[in-house]
């Protein structure tokens, strides 16, 4: 066996038989099934699994009663056999010859993490992130390929490498603990990115996924704290802290707002959390800003700025989603249009990443 695959599930109406079929069925060859219980026992468990597979799972309980997945997800990690460990939700599924084509594109490569290609649904509309070089055939590189915007780590990873950086999912923060994790797999190891082929399909039957929950600013934004207050972030090269800000701008800082539409959400206190999130990024990427297109910095001067009215804020964050009008298109200064983050580079590369 070469990939324990790491299935967290914490209630039986799950389809965690569906997801350990995935494995078995169509990509058993080279890999074995870990499904930790999180809190619930294993014998509650159990019974959604087939009995055609149940003896060649391996069922794990995990306790800590935390409503957050970075737990169990540890847990099964820690205890992972083979070279490589693969972590899946319980509501997804690989598709047939998954795990086959990441273990070619790592043995290809000689990569220590592989990112799969991910597809929606039963449809399989596919995922386009990260949105890396459309010429890209061998190692990435975390900024020319913008790695940071795939923020879970769905494929392989070498346990060598993660015991090597002694790498564990962030505990006790209610949204991204995978995040601090990721970025340590996307710099400092060796990665290949899957630009075709079976990949890892996202289930949508869960309606009480952890992220879709609205929370306080500070609660949401603990895991970045997190990471911007980490040496190892830190001591990366600017372009690498300006690839991960900028990521984290347009996909959370600005999503915050985005996701809370109702203009009473935004209290006094949100909006300075708000503010405080946006300054911490700024100060530890001073130039991502100039990356941004004119409607992303009119959105980003008003949750810089308490004073402005909630629901203008509200209406910026909706007008950066009108993409190709020229304000999500054009920077401010036009001398930064071009550059690898400014919106055409990465739009084209967006659609490319199929």
């Amino acid at each position: 066996m070469r990939v324990d695959v790491v299935i967290a599930v914490h209630s039986p109406s799950r389809p965690i038989g569906r997801a350990v079929a995935s494995v078995l069925d169509g990509n058993g060859a080279h890999a074995g099934v870990t499904v930790v219980c999180h809190n619930i026992t294993a014998d509650e468990i159990a019974p959604g699994v087939g009995e055609q597979h149940r003896d060649r799972v391996r069922f794990l309980e995990h306790h800590d009663g935390v409503h957050s997945a970075a737990g169990p997800f540890n847990a099964g990690t820690r205890a992972a056999r083979g070279e490589f460990v693969s972590i899946m939700g319980s509501d997804d599924t690989f598709q047939p010859g998954a795990i086959d084509a990441w273990l070619d594109l790592a043995d290809r490569t000689e990569a220590e993490t592989v990112i799969a290609r991910l597809v929606i649904g039963s449809a399989h509309r596919p995922v386009p992130t990260p949105p890396t070089r459309p010429w890209l055939r061998g190692l990435a590189d975390p900024v020319a390929d913008r790695l940071a915007y795939r923020s879970a780590p769905l494929g392989l990873v070498s346990n060598q490498a993660r015991e090597r950086l002694g790498l564990e999912q962030v505990e006790g923060v209610p949204v991204g603990p995978d995040v601090p994790y990721v970025t340590r797999l996307w710099v400092e190891t060796k990665v290949a990115v899957q630009r075709r082929g079976p990949g890892y399909a996202i289930g949508e039957d869960a309606t009480d996924r952890v992220t879709l929950t609205p929370r306080p600013i500070a609660r949401e934004f603990a895991f970045v704290r997190h990471l911007l207050d980490q040496d190892w972030f830190a001591a990366y090269p600017q372009p690498v802290r300006d690839a991960i800000v900028a990521k984290v701008i347009r996909i959370h800082l600005f999503g915050a707002v985005f996701y809370r539409s109702d203009p009473t959400y935004w209290t006094p206190v949100e909006r300075r959390d708000l503010q405080a999130m946006a300054e911490h990024l700024t100060e530890a990427a001073p130039n991502v800003t100039q990356v941004l297109s004119r409607a992303d910095r009119e959105l980003l001067d008003g949750i810089l700025t308490p004073s402005v009215p909630a629901d203008e804020l509200i209406r910026r964050a909706h007008a950066r989603r009108r993409h190709g009008t020229p304000a999500t298109v054009l920077t401010r200064d036009l001398r930064h249009l071009w550059r690898r983050e400014a919106p055409p580079r990465f739009m084209a590369a967006s659609l490319l990443t199929r």
